[in-house]
């Protein structure tokens, strides 16, 4: 590992710090690209545009001649915490918006796989609705909009995904990521986009005079769940997708959300008012995701939508309930995983520049968190893959794949599947993440394949796995207070939490916890004593070494003391 500092622009930091901006977040902020204290505020009004969406249009004009003639609407969402969320946006806005009849359907993840496909929109048509919603999926779903559309629906794909080769012909479609889209925020989530044609749709309403600004339906209630969809499916956190999660986040610490966040945080062990970035993503998007792993993702949606808080705190414990589940699940696969990832190379030997696992024991609701651990470990783009459960498709492998800074995993299985026809039967995803399916019998045709492309595309700089850092910490900062104030920011994918680096003498090491998978640290920072704790490391440190760490608050008998929870270290 390679512990590099950020570059932190001195005009940029200094101007913050002017404008008041305390000087340790004036630094932190400056290094992540803010220039001025404008770009820091997080109001609605800073929001882009809805118009700058290609199709938003014609989106509103779509739902509001629905809503018009008392059309059925039903959506198709997705069965992540994304599609969830965005799902429970929709159905939700659409009755504020004076909707009198929306249903929505979700795949299950083994039986349907992923997106619009024809069976779904057969079983959409046969639930008697008139115009069919995709929420974050459809952009691929050519064939599954054909059929819908010979089956007499209207559809609106609503998608953040990136377009194949075709669109699909649909009658209208929402996506930042489609040809000629110019709305500056690509990272938009699938839960954004559908916020925003909720808001195209009631400006809409307003131009046809069924609301004035006085008496229009707020849509701000359904912040909290953008602000969820937005955080658990790590898309970058640029300035627009920051306002939405702050948006979000100051209406859940002030106590005004759905049920089902306030049944989930409590679960979770959570506090509203204490509610960070890190609870959306570590906390609460897990146990919605886990309903979509193993389960039905109805639960999770059930979960968003109810009023009710007795039947949303039921919800609530059952999906807590998968979520340990899954985590058991994951545990055995992980390690089967690691085991097979390790065979692929010797001892002392570097990996290769993919990894590529299959077990047919493995289970494909959990091979995407189980790719992202063998990712991080091993600092390789990885897929993992498990046999299909789809009636018919035995013989088919679903894989996952989650990849470093460098190397575009869905243009990779782009150029897999242009060199080796017949390899990929489908394909989808972003940069970073990707899924796809391989006949089982040319799985290491696939393998063998997309380490050419890592062979060809990747560099030894880029195999090398870098935390970037922000630099040392100034001892009069290491005070809970100024933690409390740390926790309280947006932090997310493209907008890193503070994490510091610096050289330490480590005093004393053991291992903690059940598992005794744990480093606990007693270290020297700066001339003073600290603890530190290194989640999921058992080798020991040497006497001096570079850590890089994000700061904590360990409370114990009444008093609170700052604690390092370390992300890595480099040895000099």
């Amino acid at each position: 590992m390679k512990i590099i500092a950020r570059d932190i622009p001195p005009r940029a930091a200094w101007a913050l710090e002017q404008a008041g901006i305390h000087p340790l977040l004036a630094r932190l902020y400056a290094a992540r690209g803010v220039t001025a204290k404008d770009d820091l505020d997080d109001g609605l009004a800073r929001l882009l545009p809805p118009a700058g969406l290609q199709g938003i249009k014609d989106a509103a004009r779509l739902l509001a001649d629905a809503i018009a003639r008392d059309q059925r609407l039903c959506i198709v969402a997705d069965y992540d915490c994304d599609g969830a969320t965005a799902c429970a946006v929709a159905v939700r806005g659409l009755r504020l918006l004076g909707a009198r009849h929306v249903d929505y359907l979700v795949p299950d993840r083994v039986v349907d796989g992923y997106g619009l496909t024809p069976p779904i929109a057969r079983r959409v048509q046969e639930r008697g609705a008139d115009l069919l919603i995709t929420v974050d999926n459809g952009i691929a779903s050519c064939e599954g909009v054909a059929q819908a559309k010979a089956l007499g629906l209207s559809v609106l794909v609503t998608d953040h995904h990136l377009p194949g080769a075709e669109l699909p012909q649909a009658d209208a479609i929402v996506n930042p990521n489609q040809p000629g889209c110019t709305f500056e925020s690509k990272s938009i989530a699938g839960v954004g986009v559908m916020f925003y044609v909720l808001l195209a749709l009631r400006s809409e309403l307003r131009a046809r005079g069924v609301f004035d600004t006085s008496n229009q339906p707020k849509l701000d209630p359904l912040l909290p769940l953008v602000a969820l969809g937005t955080v658990a499916d790590v898309v970058r956190l640029d300035a627009n997708n920051r306002r939405l999660v702050a948006q979000g986040l100051k209406r859940i610490r002030a106590g005004q959300m759905p049920p089902g966040i306030a049944a989930l945080l409590r679960v979770a062990g959570r506090q509203p008012p204490l509610a960070t970035t890190f609870d959306f993503g570590f906390a609460l998007g897990p146990r919605i995701n886990a309903a979509g792993r193993l389960a039905d993702m109805t639960l999770g949606i059930e979960c968003l939508l109810t009023d009710d808080t007795a039947r949303a705190d039921h919800l609530a414990q059952q999906l807590d309930a998968i979520n340990r589940e899954r985590r058991e699940i994951e545990g055995g696969m992980r390690e089967q995983a690691q085991l097979l990832a390790e065979n692929l190379f010797e001892d002392g030997e570097e990996p290769p520049p993919a990894i590529s696992v299959f077990d047919p024991d493995f289970h494909e609701g959990v091979v995407g968190i189980v790719a992202s651990r063998i990712k991080d470990r091993l600092h390789r783009p990885t897929f993992v893959f498990a046999a299909s459960g789809a009636p018919g498709k035995e013989h088919e492998l679903k894989g996952s794949g989650r990849s470093i800074p460098g190397f575009h995993l869905r243009d990779a299985l782009d150029l897999v599947a242009k060199r080796h026809p017949g390899v990929l039967l489908r394909f989808g995803g972003h940069a970073m993440a990707a899924g796809c399916t391989v006949p089982e019998d040319r799985f290491e045709e696939f393998e063998q394949a997309l380490a050419q492309v890592a062979r060809e595309w990747l560099d030894a700089a880029t195999l090398t796995r870098k935390l970037e850092t922000d630099g040392p910490l100034a001892p009069e900062y290491r005070r809970a207070d100024l933690v409390d104030t740390l926790h309280r920011e947006v932090w997310g994918q493209g907008f890193a939490p503070p994490t510091f680096s610096e050289e330490v003498q480590v005093l004393s090491q053991r291992l903690v916890g059940e598992a005794r998978n744990h480093l606990s640290i007693k270290l020297i920072h700066q001339g003073q004593p600290v603890d530190a704790i290194w989640f999921g490391r058992t080798e020991q440190l040497p006497a001096r070494v570079l850590l890089a760490f994000r700061l904590d608050v360990n409370e114990w008998k009444g008093e609170r003391k700052v604690q390092f929870l370390v992300e890595g270290a480099e040895v000099k």
